[in-house]
């Protein structure tokens, strides 16, 4: 009786089985399943049994045609039909494939539906998908505010149903959920790759007063002007223009804000790194006064280094009036190095032509020098009263 009743089961099973194999799939049905292969522009999905679906392979390619997936992959694809014992899936429903009881499926199971942009109507977009007509608010055809509406006119885009009323008579659609969605799992993504100090390659989108903006995937980056250069910047435009390919390093990541701020600065050489070595004390350089101060002008020896020349050792009677500029900004003079304090990244200079009157007056006023003037008593006095 054993044996019976294993056979009994066995025999039922079989037949669920075989029920199971040949039950009719639903327009609009979503399943999850593997890729079995891929031939023929076709991705063939596995199904129960020895049943195969198909999709267009078109529908998984990138813009350049390279394939998004491969065998073994698992995906969710919607049947729409079967023709000549072939079983038909997509990933998102095509307008002349949409009947109304489509459309409701695609509305109740999120299923992206493809239409056409027909014309601007009062608020939107007026969309054709089949024979049916929806329409798209002008907030929801892309991310961001669009600078040329009309040129969305003509196109075929990918949307969401958000409403459907009146048996599919009243139709809201959206391509801006889809566009968030594909823009949130690229993030997720970029979670993974991009960390603080690596180098990173974008493209300068826009140019402000404060900086630039960078595109980096779907993200936008802030590179502020202290940060592009070890030199002085003034004017952006002239270092900077939209659509340039930059190199930068991340220097600061937050994911919760979605903010990143980027270094070009942070990728060249530090000057005060070889400071010891590239510059001594005492020796005489060309530069460049970078900037004026009240309490005296800081000169560039090469980019990212300056120095500063104290208002006491300035040329000239301007200095000690207020507001007295004995050197311009932008001037080319020699000066020597007189500190160097590397560790607190500061270095003190004194002007060419200081350092010489200094060293005539100390040699005019040796007692023992042949050059010895009995007027110097007389100079050196007004000169004290001068420096005080």
């Amino acid at each position: 009786m054993n044996d019976s009743h294993t056979d009994e089961n066995f025999a039922e099973l079989f037949a669920q089985s075989m029920n199971e194999e040949v039950k009719p799939l639903e327009p609009g049905q979503l399943l999850e399943t593997e890729i079995v292969s891929i031939s023929g522009g076709c991705v063939f999905l596995q199904l129960s049994g020895k049943s195969e679906g198909q999709i267009d392979a078109e529908e998984l390619t990138d813009k350049d045609g390279n394939m998004t997936v491969e065998v073994g992959d698992t995906i969710k694809a919607y049947f729409h039909s079967a023709k000549n014992g072939d079983l038909l899936f997509t990933t998102r429903i095509h307008g002349e494939k949409a009947g109304s009881a489509i459309l409701e499926t695609a509305f109740l199971n999120k299923i992206p539906i493809e239409g056409v942009v027909e014309k601007e109507i009062k608020g939107g977009y007026q969309i054709t998908v089949g024979d049916t007509r929806a329409f798209c608010p002008y907030s929801q055809i892309t991310l961001n505010r669009a600078d040329s509406p009309e040129d969305f006119i003509g196109t075929k885009q990918t949307f969401r149903i958000t409403e459907y009323k009146e048996n599919g008579r009243n139709l809201l659609v959206s391509r801006r959920v889809i566009l968030e969605e594909e823009r949130n799992a690229t993030i997720e993504e970029l979670k993974k790759t991009l960390k603080e100090h690596m180098t990173i390659t974008g493209t300068v989108r826009s140019l402000q007063d404060f900086g630039a903006f960078v595109d980096i995937s779907v993200l936008r980056a802030l590179l502020p002007i202290s940060e592009i250069s070890r030199e002085r910047i003034t004017d952006l435009h002239k270092v900077l223009s939209v659509g340039q390919e930059i190199e930068a390093s991340i220097i600061k990541l937050d994911w919760k804000n979605e903010r990143i701020t980027l270094s070009m600065k942070a990728l060249l050489a530090d000057p005060w790194d070889s400071i010891t070595t590239d510059y001594s004390v005492g020796s005489t350089y060309e530069g460049t006064v970078a900037r004026l101060t009240n309490f005296g002008a800081f000169v560039t020896l090469e980019p990212g280094l300056d120095g500063l020349i104290h208002i006491s050792d300035l040329p000239g009677e301007s200095r000690d009036t207020d507001g007295g500029k004995p050197v311009k900004q932008g001037q080319t003079i020699q000066v020597q190095i007189t500190n160097i304090d590397a560790e607190r990244r500061r270095m003190s200079l004194k002007p060419v032509s200081s350092v010489q009157v200094d060293k005539a007056f100390t040699q005019y006023m040796e007692p023992e020098s042949d050059t010895y003037n009995p007027f110097a008593e007389l100079l050196k006095d007004r000169t004290d009263k001068k420096k005080k």
